[in-house]
């Protein structure tokens, strides 16, 4: 059976060796505008291509702001910052994510909260984020919600497009507004992704992407923050700028604020690959349909998007039969050149979240030890 895998995976990239899980790919105009900021030498975050960049992410979303940040996981920070998310606070999230999402709400002083994921959708569970706060949560006088086991406020929630597959996010928002708790969608992987036909960020308070090399858009490093709210935009914008004042020769700072402003140089990126973005996609819905046929014929699941859901495929997913198998198809497929991966460790595995409260977690581990990322770059 593994050698049927690895000889599909290879006749979908014959050109690669090794085959890599997720390759950038650079066909449009990305050196002609990267010679563009070289020749004009704006190569910070003062240049055309970032405003452009932010525009282009805007309307493609259909959010009313966009702010271009240096990385997700700087954006998932100020998005947490301006929901309110300070010192000794908590933050529900799911414990199956990178490692990005529990250290943000980590930078502000707070502490998570993993509530289970639910196996179709790889993200947050409605039905245990439900049953986590009826237990839980109680609003106070102040309108917040607050942990009655720790006594700490719930300041936000973090529900994760995991791989690219959308959550139930219509769910989600009707509990947490029932808590008065604010909605970070985490889509740092599910540019292009739609639930309902509306994409995935737009749902929350805040939405995040990543453009990290091996996203299906990618600026080499950088990340959006994007909202319908005019005062958290400009906010945003502000505290990722160093909070500074507008200004001809002063430095005037009125508050802590963050370098986090993506360079002209990496927009620039940016703007090329949105350029070329439609194809990227449908591209990779088509792979993931040969995989997806292929997988059913010799009898593994794959992970496919769920109804009302259109997944931009970031990653394609397999599930083997336990953690056994999953290390020996890693072993076998490693050995021979094609780059496959696990899914993350969980979270509350890791040393500085395992005194984190972590409820009952059966699906995420489940997953953990069967979940399988296999080659998923654009083919050329």
């Amino acid at each position: 059976m593994f050698e049927k895998i690895v000889s599909f995976i290879k006749s979908l990239y014959p050109t690669e060796n090794p085959v890599s899980l997720h390759a950038p790919r650079f066909s449009g105009n990305e050196k002609k505008y990267l010679i563009d900021c070289i020749d004009t030498t704006y190569v910070s975050y003062v240049g055309q291509y970032v405003s452009r960049f932010e525009d282009e992410i805007r309307q493609y979303t259909g959010a009313d702001y966009a702010v271009a940040v240096s990385s997700g996981t700087a954006a998932l920070h100020i998005a947490l910052l301006l929901s309110g998310v300070s010192r000794e606070d908590e933050v529900i999230t799911q414990p199956l994510t990178f490692v990005a999402t529990a250290n943000a709400i980590t930078y502000c002083g707070a502490y998570p909260i993993f509530v289970d994921v639910e196996q179709s959708t790889l993200g947050l569970d409605p039905g245990k984020l439900n049953s986590f706060l009826l237990t839980n949560g109680v609003l106070r006088s102040d309108g917040k919600c607050y942990n009655k086991i720790t006594g700490r406020k719930i300041a936000a929630c973090i529900p994760v497009h995991t791989l690219g597959h959308p959550v139930r996010i219509d769910e989600i928002i009707e509990i947490c507004r029932k808590y008065q708790i604010p909605i970070v969608e985490d889509s740092a992987e599910a540019i292009g992704s739609f639930f309902n036909g509306q994409h995935v960020g737009t749902f929350g308070d805040f939405g995040i992407f990543s453009f990290n090399g091996n996203k299906p858009v990618t600026t080499g490093g950088g990340g959006m923050i994007i909202t319908n709210d005019i005062t958290h935009s400009e906010k945003a914008r502000h505290l990722t700028t160093t909070a500074k004042q507008p200004h001809p020769w002063e430095f005037v700072h009125d508050h802590v604020g963050y370098n986090y402003r993506l360079p002209n140089i990496n927009a620039a990126v940016g703007c090329a690959q949105m350029e070329c973005f439609a194809a990227v996609l449908e591209n990779k819905r088509d792979t993931a349909q040969m995989y997806n046929e292929f997988f059913k014929n010799i009898g593994i699941p794959f992970i496919t998007e769920t109804k009302h859901a259109k997944s931009n495929y970031w990653l394609n997913t397999i599930v083997l039969t336990d953690r056994k198998e999953r290390d020996q198809f890693l072993d076998y497929a490693t050995i021979r050149g094609i780059q496959a991966r696990p899914v993350w460790t969980l979270m509350p595995s890791l040393p500085m979240y395992r005194h984190c409260q972590c409820e009952p977690i059966e699906t995420s581990q489940w997953l953990e030890d069967r979940l399988v990322n296999i080659p998923s770059s654009v083919r050329m």
